[in-house]
């Protein structure tokens, strides 16, 4: 039962804060607008993305039935996996409970708005990574931590 507590407590939380940034990036600023953080290194730019992950599908008339049916899909294998795991993999439950709440995230924007709203802009120079919002974020850091599990346990054998 503690997992589910984990579960409980970090896709609320998780959504809620990805949910407030978009809202908050939505209402005050113009889509492009950009405004620094971090001179040369972090800006807050406000930016519409049709398609996944840089931008993957974006121009196909079939994605937002595709992107719905895939989060739901991945969403009900971290259900099925949490409810088979074992109640000593804490880390594991966190960083499941985080790509869930990441893709849940990203999945109320497709519905809302047929794109995902993303802000954070990370860059040296001119070369700028691929602007990310905080469900992004959840997904790259619970894979992160799945990662890291997935070593932990493979060293212990």
């Amino acid at each position: 039962m503690a997992h589910w507590r984990i579960f409980l407590l970090i896709v609320p939380t998780g959504i809620l804060i990805d949910q407030l940034s978009k809202w908050y990036v939505h209402n005050t600023m113009s889509l492009y607008q950009s405004i620094p953080v971090i001179d040369g290194f972090f800006n807050i730019t406000y930016l519409r993305n049709p398609g996944a992950a840089f931008s993957f599908l974006a121009n196909t008339d079939w994605r937002i039935p595709f992107f719905i049916v895939i989060t739901l899909v991945a969403c009900a294998i971290i259900l099925i996996v949490l409810q088979k795991m074992q109640h000593g993999q804490r880390l594991s439950h966190i960083a499941l409970s985080m790509i869930f709440s990441g893709a849940i995230g990203n999945l109320i924007d497709r519905i809302r708005w047929g794109e995902v709203i993303d802000f954070l802009d990370v860059y040296v120079k001119q070369h700028h990574w691929p602007a990310f919002n905080v469900a992004d974020s959840l997904i790259c850091v619970g894979v992160a931590l799945m990662t890291l599990q997935m070593f932990r346990e493979e060293n212990k054998v």
